[in-house]
């Protein structure tokens, strides 16, 4: 069986959000198509948070690469995707070695500048999005890029799926404690319309201790590291879903809300462009508020549209199909 790593930090591997999800998915289809996908991290000069000062993001991996190539050489590994930009010199050692951003150097990102330098290096490329791939190569000139979703599972989404359990007053918000998932807008939400009962879940338990710093309304339902199961049995129970992120390459939490129905709240910036249906609506600080009331005081359960949408374009299946067309041509 060909293996293939998968470079990832540590604390990607670790929380129960979008990275990690992505990687169990992708080694599961993987394994169908007979290929084998190895886990890689470096354990050195990294903790359960984002920075340590002098090895903050990017200059941590730079640190770390003996160590990641220690590991890729020790499983015989010649084809590597890697998901942090500090990896992208890996192809001096690894020419078959290709990027899969879970994060881009876009100005509304935290450290999008130490990023930039990075991107200069890359050749060849694995997005989620039509946006990010126009990115790539009007700002890059990276041509060499595939769309591939990252795929939600299509049993949680049957299993899970019970319009008579929705409550009409649940808005569900998924994210971290960071200023780019904005946070502070829904606790704001939360004090301003009491009748709401809003739920914000976060992937990593390290966020126990940092909300801790907001004063949370009484309506607002917090919930840390929850497993697939329990955030699709979540979504189902909500009437809206709501990102207020500033930017994110796929956002993944918004394609399992439109299969499971919900009616989705986004942000206005093109790289939602993609979450698109007919019960999906875009705005911003000044009409977001609005928009999530209009949203809950709809007459609908559930949007039918936003569900058939999500499965034609993001499900597990569109996900297998695209690495299995592209390990054939990658792998050869």
């Amino acid at each position: 069986m060909t293996k293939v790593g998968l470079v990832m930090r540590k604390i990607q591997f670790a929380e129960s959000q979008g990275p990690r999800v992505f990687a169990e998915r992708l080694r599961d289809i993987a394994r169908e198509l007979g290929v084998e996908v190895v886990f890689i991290s470096p354990e050195r000069h990294v903790s359960g948070h984002d920075w340590i000062p002098g090895y903050e993001h990017e200059k941590g991996d730079l640190v770390n690469y003996d160590l990641v190539l220690d590991q890729l050489y020790g499983e015989g590994i010649e084809h590597v995707i890697y998901t942090v930009s500090g990896f992208t010199f890996l192809k001096m050692f690894l020419p078959k070695s290709v990027l899969f951003p879970h994060s881009f150097p876009d100005p509304a990102l935290t450290g999008y500048e130490m990023m930039k330098p990075f991107y200069g290096n890359v050749d060849k490329a694995i997005v989620q999005t039509e946006f990010l791939k126009r990115q790539l190569d009007t700002v890059f000139g990276v041509r060499d890029v595939d769309v591939i979703p990252i795929g939600f599972s299509e049993k949680l989404a049957e299993r899970h799926y019970d319009p008579a359990s929705v409550v009409d007053n649940r808005i569900l918000w998924i994210g971290r404690d960071e200023e780019n998932r904005r946070p502070d807008l829904v606790l704001e939400y939360a004090r301003r319309n009491h009748d709401k009962e809003v739920f914000m879940v976060f992937g990593g338990l390290r966020y126990k201790e940092s909300m801790k710093k907001y004063d949370i309304p009484s309506n607002v339902n917090l919930r840390f590291a929850l497993s697939q199961d329990e955030i699709f049995a979540l979504m189902n129970s909500s009437k809206v879903y709501w990102s207020c992120s500033k930017f994110d390459t796929f956002a993944m939490p918004l394609t399992e809300a439109l299969a499971m129905g919900k009616i989705v709240v986004k942000p206005e910036h093109p790289c939602y462009d993609h979450i698109s249906s007919r019960h999906a609506f875009a705005g911003n600080e000044k009409n977001w508020f609005e928009l999530v009331n209009m949203a809950a005081a709809s007459p609908l359960k559930v949007s039918l549209d936003n569900r058939e949408y999500a499965f034609s374009k993001f499900s597990g299946s569109v996900m297998k199909q695209g690495y299995q067309d592209f390990f054939e041509r990658w792998l050869r």
